[in-house]
């Protein structure tokens, strides 16, 4: 296969990766704060995504226990400070 992703023998090259933390990190520095609370959506985006599902469910339109959930997770890699990565979901569909 191309890329070296297949070998002849139809094995596979498997890539690791070894992350380091740093250390070095102030944990009063802002940059570093913003990384330990980037989960939670700011007001102005769960707002923003309010108004434009207009309250209810994007699956069943329901405007019973809404939830703000991410459209791609948090924790592969979706951003919660964009509307476009939020919708609102009732409880059934989010949980």
């Amino acid at each position: 296969m191309i890329d070296g992703y297949e070998l002849l023998d139809g094995t596979r090259n498997v890539f690791k990766f070894l992350l380091k933390p740093n250390f070095d990190q102030k944990e009063n520095d802002q940059e570093y704060m913003d990384l330990l609370h980037n989960r939670q959506i700011p007001g102005e985006v769960q707002k923003e995504v309010y108004l434009r599902d207009k309250g209810r469910c994007r699956k069943c339109g329901s405007t019973d226990k809404l939830h703000f959930d991410h459209i791609i997770p948090f924790s592969k890699g979706g951003s919660s400070k964009v509307a476009s990565n939020i919708q609102l979901l009732c409880a059934r569909y989010n949980l």
